[in-house]
């Protein structure tokens, strides 16, 4: 977008504002913030966030420090000088864009500003900020947010949401308790879908082996399954891991801003290959919603896996991608843990998902970030480990 942006307002224009559909601005407020910098010069605005340990998401960068990366907070607003736009149109169009994956947008336009220390790094803008609009500490404030949470009007019911659990014999004694200590109460409509049947949980034996990684074909089975009478007919289907944490009263709210007679899939979304036409997926981690629309198009399209090992999510995405159908994205669901991602963003969310139980307690996290009647802020806590890659 940036080289449309310098082509169309570069002559005319002092600063680009990139807002996020919940920011509320005031708009002399925000200009009177910009005056205070020379629009001439380039710069770099917005409201720090940072991480307090090397994560996953942003692929262990500053892994020796950090907290020393700042990147901004989408949701408070964040804003480019022309002359920054316009160097930056002129670089995407002499340097095809480097990264594969797109996974966290914000930290990766902050890297690719900062250019390994040869550009700019962020500056902060107290200004810029994430309280809501009837916050004590929102009147100094130019931006602010609406709400915590989408309200669309009544939540879809208990018995519209059908859930599937991916999970496999090694993991039937340590994930699944998890899941029915947490969550699994607030399921209607929940089965388990495994490489082994065990009536004591009871799990479901799709005659899909399991595979190390991809679960591609045990994905595509479960919508087979969803879509040929086998289970209730349900509007919505949700699939997650046997080590997501979720809020099923939280998406069922969320689901209430949807119409489940469209094709909708809807969840975190990360993109492959974008700047050489790729396409987007939602990341399976954190949950995968589907409208019975989308999976029965995706059905009647012949779409299926290369491999049962191939990566469902990233398949799913092609699949989609093919049709013409759009995948949405919704910042509440979470491919990785809350100590993954930034204090500061996770203080103005109510979140929906949470993923993997690597060195926590699953448990604790769930009451302290899910259960209905949690605060949606949770004590982080630091991990000491080596890292690995998951």
């Amino acid at each position: 977008m940036l080289p449309h942006f310098s082509k169309t307002f570069g002559k005319n224009s002092s600063w680009l504002v990139f807002l996020e559909e919940d920011t509320d601005v005031k708009v002399g407020e925000l200009l009177g913030v910009l005056a205070k910098f020379d629009g001439t010069k380039e710069w770099f605005l917005g409201k720090p966030l940072h991480d307090e340990e090397s994560t996953i998401i942003h692929h262990y960068a500053f892994a020796e420090n950090p907290p020393q990366f700042k990147y901004p907070d989408f949701s408070a607003g964040w804003a480019l000088s022309v002359p920054l736009v316009q160097r930056l149109a002129e670089r995407i169009r002499d340097e095809p864009l480097k990264s594969d994956f797109t996974i966290d947008l914000k930290h990766e336009v902050a890297l690719y500003i900062w250019n390994q220390g040869q550009g700019l790094r962020l500056t902060a803008v107290p200004e810029l900020c994430t309280e809501l609009q009837d916050s004590p500490r929102a009147p100094h404030c130019a931006t602010t947010l609406s709400a915590p949470a989408p309200a669309c009007g009544e939540a879809v019911g208990k018995d519209d949401v059908f859930v599937a659990v991916k999970t496999c014999q090694k993991f039937h004694t340590e994930r699944v308790p998890v899941v029915k200590e947490t969550w699994e109460q607030e399921a209607s409509l929940l089965e388990y879908y495994s490489d082994y049947a065990d009536p004591s949980i009871p799990t479901i034996n799709l005659g899909v082996p399991n595979t190390e990684r991809g679960h591609c074909g045990k994905t595509f089975a479960i919508l087979k399954q969803f879509a040929s009478g086998a289970v209730p007919e349900t509007k919505w289907l949700i699939i997650v891991d046997d080590d997501t944490l979720i809020s099923l009263p939280r998406l069922r709210a969320l689901l209430g801003c949807y119409d489940a007679s469209e094709p909708v899939c809807l969840g975190e979304r990360y993109g492959y290959g974008l700047s050489q036409g790729g396409y987007s997926y939602i990341t399976g981690g954190g949950g995968m919603v589907f409208s019975r629309e989308a999976v029965l198009q995706l059905l009647q399209s012949g779409c299926k896996c290369y491999s049962d090992d191939a990566p469902d999510d990233m398949v799913l995405g092609m699949c989609f991608n093919a049709l013409g159908l759009a995948v949405t994205h919704s910042p509440l669901f979470h491919q990785a843990r809350p100590e993954d991602y930034a204090r500061d963003y996770l203080s103005h969310q109510v979140p929906i998902s949470f993923h993997k139980h690597w060195n926590i307690d699953p448990v604790a996290v769930f009451n302290s970030w899910l259960r209905e009647g949690a605060p949606t802020t949770a004590p982080h806590q630091p991990d000491k480990t080596p890292k690995t890659e998951l």
